[in-house]
C-alpha cells in the first residue's frame, strides 16, 4: 500500500497546476512561518514522509520499550561511577548530572533517529540533551495539510498528522508539577535557554509564540542574561519558574564560570530545567555500547533485550580491548580494522555529523588514518552498519520553482515526551549524513492508511 501510495502521490505531481500551485503555497507558508534555516527552506521537498499506521504502531510500541531500557541505564549512572566511566562523562559533567532535577525522568523531551526499511528498524542515535525540530515540524505539517497536492491525495487515502509543541508544553507543566510538590497557583513563566544568534532561534519564536498563545507567558534569552538573586532565576527582570533548555552542555561548560546563574539556580532547586543537566548520561552515544554490551544485561528485562537485539546496532567503546560480536570473541581495533565496509567511527560526544568516519565510504588508507585519529582521541565508539532508507522525493531546487525526483536517505526521528512517543518528523539527505546542520532538509511525517 505505501508503495503506491507513493506513486500515486508523485503521479498527481505531473499536473503542472497542482506542483505550481503547491509550490506557492509552500514557498509562501515557509517564509511565513519563519521555517528557514540558515536562509535556505527547511523543507525543500514537495512531499512530506509517508509512514502507515502499522509501520507506526510498530514504531511507537519499540521507542518505548528502548527508552524503558534507556532510563534503566539512567539509574545505574547515577549510583555507579564504573557506569559513568563507560558512557564517557567527564569529571565536571559527573559534577553537573548529580543535581537533581526534581523529576524522575532522565530526558523527558528526547529523539530517536532511525531507519524504517520494508524488512528492518533500527536506531543509529539518540538525542536525549536537547533536541530541535518539535516546532519545525508542527509548521511544515501545518502548510502541507494546505497544498493541493496533499487534498488530492487525502481524495484517496486517510491521513493523520502529528503535532509535538502541545506535548512540549504538558512535559514542561508536568515536570514542573513534580519539581513543585503540585499545582502551582499561578501559571510558571518559561524562559527558553540557549546561546544567542543561532540559526534555531526560529524554533525558539515558533515555541515561545505557541506558549504565549496557551497563556503562559515565555521568553528567550541567554545564560548571560540570567541572574540568579535572593533565590530566583530572572532575565531583565522576570522571574523564570520553568527553563526549557535548548542549551547544550559541552556549549555551556566554557562559559559556566562566566555565566553560573542557571548552574546556580539548578543546585539551589530555584528553577525546573528541562531536560537536566542528567540527560548528558544518555546523551552520549556511549549509551548504545551499554545498552548492546552483554556485560549489562541484566539491567534489562526479556522485552528489552528481545528490543535491543533486533533494533539498536552493535556498538562499543573504540579502544584496546576484548569483547563480543555475534557470540565471536574479537580484539576491539584489529577487528575494527579488518571490517571497514560494516563500521562507522563517531566521537561519542558531538553532533550535527561532525568527526564521523564511514568505513565503507572510505579507502584503507583513509579507514586507517580514521583509527590512528579516534584511538588518539579517546572518546569514539565503533558501530555495525545498518540497513538505512531510501526514497525518492520530489526536490526543490532555487526560487524558480524548479524540481526533480532525487533519491534521499530517510532518517525517520520519532518524538518522546516523558518516554511516550507523541510526534516525529524526517530528515533527508543525499549523502550518508541526514542531519539539517550538515545541508540536510526535513519533511513532516504523516501516518497513512488505505481508505475503507
Amino acid at each position: 500500500m505505501l508503495k503506491e501510495a507513493v506513486a500515486y502521490y508523485h503521479e498527481l505531481l505531473l499536473d503542472p497546476e497542482i506542483a505550481g500551485e503547491s509550490i506557492r503555497v509552500l514557498d509562501e507558508g515557509l517564509e511565513s512561518a519563519k521555517l528557514i534555516f540558515g536562509g535556505r527552506r527547511l523543507t525543500p521537498y514537495l512531499r512530506p514522509h509517508f509512514v502507515t499506521e502499522t509501520d507506526w504502531a510498530q514504531v511507537t510500541k519499540t521507542c518505548e520499550v528502548v527508552w524503558s531500557a534507556l532510563q534503566k541505564v539512567k539509574e545505574a549512572a547515577v549510583h555507579d561511577d564504573a557506569m559513568l566511566d563507560e558512557l564517557g562523562v567527564t569529571d565536571i559533567e559527573r559534577d553537573l548530572v548529580k543535581i537533581d532535577p526534581g523529576y524522575s525522568q532522565v530526558s523527558p523531551t528526547s529523539r530517536l533517529d532511525s531507519f524504517l526499511t520494508e524488512d528492518s528498524y533500527s536506531y543509529v542515535e539518540l538525542n536525549g540533551e536537547s533536541p530541535a525540530g518539535i516546532a519545525y515540524a508542527d509548521s511544515a505539517t501545518a502548510i502541507f495539510e494546505t497544498m493541493p497536492v496533499m487534498h488530492r491525495f487525502a481524495e484517496r487515502y486517510s491521513i493523520r498528522s502529528l503535532e509535538g509543541r502541545p506535548k512540549m508544553l504538558e512535559v514542561l507543566l508536568n515536570c514542573y508539577e513534580e519539581f513543585f510538590g503540585g499545582k502551582p497557583v499561578q501559571k510558571p513563566v518559561i524562559a527558553i535557554v540557549d546561546l544567542k544568534d543561532l540559526p534555531t532561534i526560529k524554533e525558539f519564536e515558533l515555541f515561545r509564540d505557541y506558549f504565549q498563545a496557551a497563556g503562559y507567558t515565555s521568553l528567550i534569552c541567554s545564560p548571560d542574561e540570567l541572574e540568579f538573586t535572593d533565590g530566583k532565576l530572572s532575565s531583565k527582570g522576570v522571574t523564570i519558574d520553568i527553563v526549557y533548555k535548548r542549551l547544550l552542555v559541552n556549549e555551556y561548560l566554557p562559559i559556566m564560570d562566566e555565566f553560573p546563574a542557571l548552574v546556580n539556580a539548578c543546585r539551589a532547586r530555584a528553577v525546573c530545567m528541562v531536560n537536566s543537566f542528567r540527560g548528558k548520561l544518555v546523551h552520549k552515544k556511549a549509551i548504545f555500547a551499554v545498552l548492546t554490551n552483554e556485560k549489562y544485561a541484566d539491567l534489562f528485562n526479556e522485552t528489552e533485550l528481545k528490543a535491543i537485539k533486533a533494533h539498536i546496532p552493535w556498538t562499543r567503546k573504540f579502544r584496546a580491548e576484548k569483547t563480543f560480536n555475534e557470540d565471536v570473541e574479537i580484539d576491539v581495533i584489529k577487528w575494527t580494522r579488518q571490517n571497514s565496509h560494516k563500521l562507522v567511527l563517531k566521537p561519542n560526544d558531538d553532533y550535527g555529523g561532525h568527526g564521523i568516519y564511514i568505513g565503507w565510504n572510505s579507502s584503507s588508507e583513509e579507514w586507517n588514518n580514521a583509527i590512528e585519529f579516534a584511538l588518539a582521541d579517546g572518546d569514539y565508539l565503533v558501530q555495525e552498519r545498518v540497513k538505512t532508507a531510501k526514497e525518492m522525493f520530489p526536490m526543490l531546487f532555487g526560487v524558480l520553482g524548479e524540481w526533480s525526483m532525487i533519491e534521499q536517505l530517510v532518517d525517520l526521528d520519532p518524538l518522546l515526551f516523558n518516554g511516550v512517543v507523541g510526534s516525529a518528523f524526517t530528515r533527508l539527505s543525499s549523502t550518508e549524513l541526514a542531519n539539517v546542520s550538515s545541508g540536510g532538509g526535513m519533511v513532516p511525517t504523516f501516518i497513512i492508511s488505505a481508505k475503507q
